[in-house]
């Protein structure tokens, strides 16, 4: 695993998948899926289907989308986990 990945699964609901990690928030009526790409530094963002909408699918959320408090979140686990927070910033 590499050692990017490694330091966020530390990250409370962190969890390795290959060469990303991800974790997922709730907030209000809202789910999100975050995932981090170790080999490019870039961070996304996918909604995720309520339990209300059982036949929904997963679907990419731009940034400027994304509630900010989430958004911070995931920058300051990026530092903790000694990754420039800046990634998360950073456009596909």
């Amino acid at each position: 695993m590499r050692e990017p990945i490694a330091a966020l699964v530390r990250q409370e609901g962190w969890r390795a998948e290959g060469a990303a990690a991800r974790v997922h928030y709730e907030g209000g009526r809202d789910r999100f899926a975050v995932e981090f790409y170790a080999e490019t530094d870039h961070v996304l963002y996918w909604s995720v289907p309520t339990d209300e909408d059982e036949g929904g699918t997963a679907a990419p959320v731009p940034r400027d989308d994304v509630p900010d408090p989430l958004r911070r979140r995931v920058r300051d686990d990026l530092d903790e986990a000694g990754i420039d927070p800046a990634v998360e910033r950073r456009d596909l």
